[in-house]
């Protein structure tokens, strides 16, 4: 017999499963099936068992590269770009219910499912640009830690960079207790973050007709590379590429049974689990560039694109140091909530493609090092006006990985063969591969306008 096309380009016979060949293992097996989940029970019951990776989801979403990227969009622009973080978190949203439904129908985390579906130097090449994407991600961490620690304890950002490294040891105490307190202390650190940003806006007094404008798309967004630069960094920083292999693995830390009508529930409880708390990061990013418009852009600081130089500004503007601290504070959580997730997510992403196990201290340790080198060449050769810059570009990296994460996770949710009855239906399939196709479109923009100078 002849293999069809999509056989051969995959290096060999797809089975009748949909895969090349079986899962090899679980996905982070120390806490797989770790989280019981009642066979009987109300709806409250069962949301609360649930309830957990979304939250840890959305802390990707709310890191420190939103920040960079919100506030130069605030700034610049007032409330225009609201729109986009909107429409990014929509997208967000329908793409980690796939990932979700990914992870609870086919056992398989999407790295895993690249590997089982892909030939060898193609699932390589999907490696190398999901470490590149964590890389950027982990960059964003440290400078915003490194940025955080300096405004409230006047720690040079140097020794900032050099000292994140350390919260390879917060993520080694916590790995020695139930992935439930791990959770907890996410939720704990977005919830301080939602209070220190729902003071800044009491503070900031925004225009409300301004920022329901704001959330209608303009068509200068596209017009305006300058614009544009920012929007896609703003998607990047809420799309993020990682947080697709991240909930594909850790929703399988719930013990449903192995039932088509139990994993239908757990799909169901999932997306409503990721809905919640991305709705949690969308109003934490919009807080965001809804108080530098507030702030900046009617004052006539336009050109506030750095941290530093809006915790500086917050006082004097908003008459309170209060602002500032809270500014500094939410920061620093960010910062902190991020290693977490990352942590997992570079686990994940290297066990599920290449099959390998490393001690998570040295998987945390390498990813750290390729983050603090070009942290450090930035802050020793540019000083702190290099940092908001390079945190920009961070987020720009991470919506270029985009597309090579999100069309496979498309096209195996849409695949019978893989997901059997939980199959994604057809209205979320069409909504989908535009989101697909629009990514792609934007980032091939994003590339001519920068190139074209």
């Amino acid at each position: 017999m002849v293999m069809s096309k999509r056989e051969a380009a995959s290096g060999g016979r797809l089975g009748a499963d949909g895969w090349r060949q079986p899962s090899l293992t679980v996905s982070l097996p120390e806490v797989h099936g770790s989280v019981p989940v009642p066979a009987t029970g109300g709806f409250w019951r069962k949301f609360f068992a649930f309830a957990g990776p979304g939250y840890l989801v959305a802390v990707g979403y709310m890191d420190p590269g939103n920040w960079a990227t919100d506030l130069a969009g605030g700034a610049r622009y007032g409330y225009t770009l609201l729109s986009v973080i909107m429409l990014s978190n929509l997208m967000a949203i329908l793409l980690q219910a796939l990932a979700a439904r990914l992870g609870i129908a086919s056992g398989r985390d999407l790295a895993q499912a690249c590997r089982d579906h892909y030939s060898r130097p193609a699932t390589l090449v999907l490696w190398v640009l999901c470490e590149v994407a964590i890389a950027a991600c982990d960059l964003a961490e440290v400078i915003g830690s490194a940025i955080a620690l300096n405004l409230l304890f006047g720690l040079p950002l140097m020794w900032g960079v050099c000292l994140t490294s350390l919260d390879v040891l917060l993520v080694l105490y916590m790995q020695q207790y139930r992935f439930r307190y791990v959770e907890a202390l996410v939720v704990a650190l977005i919830l301080g973050i939602a209070g220190c940003f729902a003071t800044q806006l009491w503070l900031a007094k925004p225009d409300l007709m301004g920022v329901m404008s704001g959330f209608v798309p303009s068509s200068e967004i596209v017009r305006n590379p300058a614009m544009l630069y920012i929007a896609i960094g703003i998607l990047g920083a809420t799309v993020m590429p990682h947080n697709l292999y991240l909930h594909s693995s850790i929703i399988q830390t719930r013990k449903y049974a192995d039932t088509a009508e139990s994993k239908r529930e757990a799909v169901r409880f999932a997306t409503i689990d990721s809905t919640v708390a991305l709705m949690f990061a969308l109003f934490l990013n919009g807080a965001i560039l809804v108080v530098a418009a507030a702030t900046f852009h009617t004052t006539g600081h336009e050109g506030v694109a750095d941290i530093s130089d809006a915790y500086l500004l917050l006082t004097p503007l908003l008459g309170t140091q209060l602002a500032s601290t809270l500014f500094a504070v939410a920061l620093l959580f960010s910062g902190q909530n991020a290693t977490l997730t990352g942590t997992l997510a570079g686990q994940i992403v290297m066990e599920g493609f290449l099959n390998i196990r490393l001690r998570p201290w040295l998987r945390r340790l390498i990813t750290r090092l390729i983050a603090i080198i070009p942290a450090l060449f930035t802050v020793y050769f540019y000083g702190e006006r290099g940092v908001g810059a390079l945190l920009i570009l961070s987020q720009v990296v991470l919506s270029l990985q985009l597309p090579f994460a999100v069309f496979p996770l498309v096209l195996f949710t849409g695949d019978k063969r893989k997901m059997g009855s939980l199959v994604a239906p057809r209205w979320m399939l069409v909504l989908a591969w535009p989101v697909a196709v629009l990514i792609a479109a934007l980032n091939a923009w994003l590339l001519w306008q920068i190139f074209a100078g």
